[in-house]
């Protein structure tokens, strides 16, 4: 058995803790008050941008870093909010600007809108993820790093 440090590399079973924040210092989420989380590297466990920050690290690792809205959840696109009929919704749904609603797709796979604004005929909903468009601070804290024998 070796002992060598494990690092990091695909499908790396990580144990961490993780803080994504806007720049103005608002938690969006963080695992460190709390029990840290369990990912398999390469899965979709974590959006593709932020687990490409992790590749290398080791137990005892922490780095906080400022990604740009790009290389984090993406920029913000308009043409991923539009106008749906209001009868495409229940009669009983109680819509409201920013309710989040799930969708359905045809491949039914589930997908979140959130309500932008609404009228008597329309309701626009946005599809962007709610932090596109947003930089962030990314923070983990590596604990466990587990690679596949």
């Amino acid at each position: 058995m070796s002992d060598s440090i494990v690092e990091i590399t695909d499908r790396s079973d990580v144990t961490l803790h993780f803080a994504i924040a806007l720049c103005d210092g608002t938690t969006i989420t963080s695992t460190f008050e709390g029990d840290p989380v369990t990912l398999t590297m390469g899965t979709g466990s974590l959006i593709e941008n932020l687990e490409k920050t992790l590749y290398g690290l080791k137990p005892g690792d922490k780095q906080s870093l400022l990604l740009e809205s790009d290389n984090a959840f993406g920029p913000r696109d308009e043409e991923k909010a539009y106008p749906m009929p209001r009868s495409s919704f229940p009669k009983e749904m109680q819509l409201e600007p920013e309710l989040v609603i799930s969708f359905s797709t045809p491949a039914g796979d589930e997908l979140a809108g959130i309500v932008m604004e609404l009228d008597d005929e329309e309701v626009k909903v946005d599809f962007n993820h709610p932090l596109a468009g947003n930089d962030i601070v990314f923070t983990v804290q590596i604990i466990e790093v587990t690679n596949p024998t």
